[in-house]
């Protein structure tokens, strides 16, 4: 990677390991259809300059809508909703580690999909270690499930929904690459986030009805801070990279936003820094890194 490259990628590691931190604060107020739609909008407000000044036109064929509608669902639409819904019952910090999963994900489908991203004996190695940590962060919640607690089983559902997440970002991840190769960045992040979005006001009325914008400062600051930058710059970043590295080493993006979004929710939300935590966080990194090493 050049120094460009991991300029980008550690400007990344920030905004998103910061997000976590905002979705809780803007979750405790807001549903999570009236986050995602709304940060939408600013993401592509944010976007559009960019669009504009570098001339990139309209999807001109149906097939290409396609493809744009399917990454705005599977890229964005669904994983923001589960993430967002899932910070309603479990920590930030805890949310951020699971979501490192991705490149363990991206790896068995980048697999399947792509001729230049195969799976070795050490990408192998590193899989198993990362959902050991997986593992030790669920299990307590696991054993107590059959206690009959309610809010156990919103804590294990919590999980599952950021680990589903995961599996979205990876599978949009390697679609990308096989569908928008040679397609502009700016292009690609615009009309998915549209895509998304057109599904979302759909959605988000009847959903949250009766549908209501927040009230607090600190929301749309935290919203504000989502899309802006959670979403319309990173977004830039991402597919600009996600093209020129590949998908596997691209999601090594994750190696340091769990420390990023563990340390925030830890000084800032006052959130508990467990062993399992730690350890998971350990682990999963570690795993990562077995799986992106070229």
């Amino acid at each position: 990677m050049t120094a460009r490259q991991w300029t980008e990628f550690l400007v990344l590691t920030l905004i998103w390991g910061a997000s976590f931190l905002w979705i809780k604060i803007a979750v405790r107020e807001t549903g999570p259809f009236t986050i995602v739609a709304l940060r939408l909008v600013l993401a592509m407000v944010a976007i559009l300059p960019v669009l504009i000044r570098q001339r990139v036109g309209f999807p001109r064929t149906g097939r290409m809508w396609g493809h744009i509608v399917v990454q705005g669902v599977v890229s964005t639409a669904i994983p923001w909703i589960l993430i967002t819904w899932a910070e309603k019952h479990i920590d930030s910090a805890l949310a951020t580690v699971l979501n490192g999963t991705v490149p363990l994900f991206t790896i068995v489908i980048a697999h399947l999909w792509l001729s230049d991203d195969r799976m070795t004996v050490r990408r192998v190695g590193g899989l198993m270690v990362g959902f050991v940590g997986v593992l030790i962060l669920v299990a307590d919640d696991i054993r107590f499930l059959g206690s009959g607690d309610a809010s156990v089983r919103l804590v294990f559902l919590g999980q599952l929904a950021i680990l589903g997440s995961s599996l979205c970002y990876a599978a949009s991840n390697v679609y990308a690459r096989r569908h928008f190769r040679g397609v502009p960045p700016v292009f690609q992040a615009f009309y998915t986030m549209l895509a998304a979005d057109a599904l979302m006001w759909i959605v988000t009325p009847t959903v949250e009805a009766p549908f209501t914008l927040p009230a607090l400062p600190i929301t749309w600051v935290a919203i504000a801070w989502l899309g802006v930058l959670g979403a319309g710059v990173s977004y830039l970043i991402f597919y600009r990279l996600l093209h020129q590295i590949g998908p596997t080493r691209v999601a090594m993006v994750t190696y340091t936003i769990p420390v990023v979004g563990v340390t925030l929710g830890v000084v800032f939300l006052d959130e508990a820094l467990t062993w399992q935590l730690i350890a998971g966080t350990i682990l999963i990194v570690s795993g990562v890194a077995g799986v992106s090493r070229r």
